[in-house]
C-alpha cells in the first residue's frame, strides 16, 4: 500500500507542476520577474546561458528541500514530492530547452502530430517579444487547437 501511495503522490506532484509551470510563467515570469525572463524572448546577449535559467535553480532548491526533509525526518512524503518536482524539471528541460529551443542539437527530426503541436503553440507564445500579450500554457497540456494533422 505504501508503494501505491508513493506512486500516487509522485504522479500528483508531477501533474501539479504543469499548473505551477503555467502559473509561474504567466504571473511571475511575465510579471514581476520579467527582468529575468525577457532574455528568453529576445536574445540580448551572446552567452549560451540566459538569466531565465535562474528559474531552474529555484525549482531545484524546492525539490532538494523536500528530499532533505524526507531524509532527515519521518515525513516520507517528501521523497515522492521531491522526485515528482525533479521528474517534471527533467521533462520540461527535455521538451522546452532541448526539443523546442534546440539548446542541444538533438530531437530535431521529431515530426509527429504532438511534436508539431507543441512547437506551433510555443511559436505563438514567442511571437510576442514583450511582457504582455504572450499566451501562456504548460508543457504537456497544450491546447488542442494547436494540434493539426
Amino acid at each position: 500500500m505504501k508503494i501505491f501511495i508513493w506512486v500516487l503522490v509522485f504522479l500528483t506532484t508531477f501533474s501539479f507542476m504543469e499548473f505551477m509551470a503555467w502559473f509561474t510563467h504567466k504571473y511571475i515570469m511575465h510579471g514581476f520577474l520579467w527582468s529575468l525572463h525577457k532574455d528568453h524572448h529576445k536574445k540580448d546577449h551572446d552567452s549560451w546561458f540566459e538569466r531565465n535559467d535562474a528559474f531552474f535553480i529555484f525549482y531545484a532548491v524546492v525539490s532538494m528541500s523536500f528530499l532533505m526533509i524526507a531524509d532527515n525526518t519521518s515525513f516520507w512524503y517528501g521523497f515522492p514530492i521531491g522526485f515528482g518536482i525533479l521528474a517534471y524539471g527533467i521533462a520540461y528541460f527535455l521538451v522546452h530547452d532541448i526539443f523546442i529551443h534546440q539548446r542541444f542539437k538533438i530531437f530535431r527530426n521529431a515530426n509527429n502530430w504532438y511534436a508539431k503541436g507543441v512547437r506551433r503553440a510555443h511559436k505563438i507564445h514567442h511571437k510576442h517579444l514583450g511582457k504582455d500579450k504572450g499566451e501562456c500554457f504548460g508543457m504537456l497540456f497544450v491546447p488542442f487547437k494547436y494540434f493539426k494533422k
